[in-house]
């Protein structure tokens, strides 16, 4: 019994995650994707981090020694 129940939930576990596998693999090589794939492969490459500006410790009290 516990034999034949181990090889169900083996084979029943690979077959999950074969399909879980292939839907991934469809959804990141499907043509409507790619724009947003691309697009999120440039983000570190595109340059619109701006400086802080001086009002960012204006609720915040300094006190001086």
């Amino acid at each position: 019994m516990h034999e034949t129940l181990s090889n169900f939930a083996q084979t029943g576990g690979l077959l999950i995650f074969v399909l879980l596998f292939a839907g991934v693999l469809a959804y990141a090589l499907w043509p409507r994707n790619q724009a947003k794939f691309d697009a999120a492969a440039r983000t570190p490459l595109e340059e619109t981090d701006k400086p802080e500006t001086a009002d960012h410790n204006k609720d915040e009290t300094h006190v001086r020694a």
